[in-house]
């Protein structure tokens, strides 16, 4: 499995054969692999990278990234043929390559129902005053509680979303610059997690 740790840097657009290409520029690795862990020492197989440079490293971390920079964010792939040290860049991919990206969504604070969930509002008369966006009724009287699941008000993004099947339009193997088609979650800078989807 090819994958990468990147950040996100802007939203784009590119031309290509007289075709205007929405894309999201990624500033992707180059990650170094930090540890590989196996079925008979752990109990299945993974690799961890490590992305960034951070300039103190916590003290359980420090024997382990020995000789291998400081990096600022390590994540797990599931996955194996790598070893220690390995580095890998935005040679993986290729144009034309489907992908997954994993980021965190911006956080939007505490929202009402019509902007977290979409509802539509109440009506604008009847002696509607100063209700046009509260959510209305919330179930039935038999119940006696709130019923579990229920859509309400309250703290909206801050999640982990996965965009899937994302086309890698161009490569910038130079720069290490990996731009997609369409849009990514996070802000700029938001760290991201490309997986190469396999082909079937």
């Amino acid at each position: 499995m090819d994958f990468i740790l990147g950040t996100k840097i802007k939203n784009s657009q590119i031309f290509k054969n007289d075709n205007v290409i929405p894309v999201t520029v990624i500033k992707a690795g180059p990650v170094v692999v930090t540890r590989v862990k196996t079925k008979e020492g752990d109990g299945y197989e993974a690799v961890q990278v490590g992305f960034g440079e951070k300039k103190k490293i916590n003290k359980p971390l420090r024997g382990q990234l020995k000789d291998l920079g400081n990096p600022r964010h390590l994540r797990e792939f599931r996955g194996s043929g790598r070893a220690v040290g390995d580095k890998i860049d935005v040679s993986v991919f290729k144009e034309g390559d489907t992908v997954n990206v994993i980021g965190t969504v911006k956080g939007r604070g505490f929202q009402g129902v019509v902007k977290r969930h979409g509802f539509g509002g109440g009506p604008k008369t009847h002696g509607q005053k100063n209700r046009y966006r509260a959510p209305g009724s919330i179930g039935s009287t038999a119940l006696q509680r709130v019923a579990k699941g229920r859509r309400m008000a309250g703290r909206m993004g801050g999640n982990r979303v996965t965009v899937k099947n994302l086309k890698v339009v161009s490569i910038d193997g130079a720069n290490n610059l990996l731009m997609v088609k369409g849009a990514v979650p996070g802000h700029r800078g938001g760290l991201l997690q490309i997986v190469k989807v396999a082909k079937k």
